[in-house]
């Protein structure tokens, strides 16, 4: 998504379709997204495909306010999708929860 487009709001479903500890990939527009539910609360959207080798993010372990790769272990922070193992950082997204439901909000 460039800058100079439009944000886009996307209402998911229900938050508890994502089991806590866990992620789950969504088709936001025609963005890729993997929100998360930690063991220590809140929602994090990030782009659902590893940079390195299009590993699905969404099926990543939790571990705090980090996911890992399933593919190549390489570790993305859920605030802000940093990568702390080198390979290139992913766009992070704003997760809410609104009335039960799960809302991710792209630009």
């Amino acid at each position: 998504m460039s800058s100079t487009e439009e944000a886009v709001e996307a209402r998911l479903g229900p938050v508890d379709q994502i089991p806590v500890g866990e992620g789950r990939a969504f088709l936001v527009g025609d963005e890729p997204v993997a929100v998360f539910r930690p063991r220590s609360g809140g929602l994090h959207a990030l782009r659902a495909i590893c940079p390195h080798r299009g590993g699905p993010l969404a099926d990543g372990l939790v571990d705090g306010e980090v996911v890992m790769c399933p593919l190549h272990n390489h570790q993305f922070s859920l605030v802000d999708g940093s990568c702390a193992t080198g390979a290139d950082d992913v766009a992070a997204y704003t997760a809410t929860e609104e009335d039960g439901e799960l809302v991710v909000r792209l630009g």
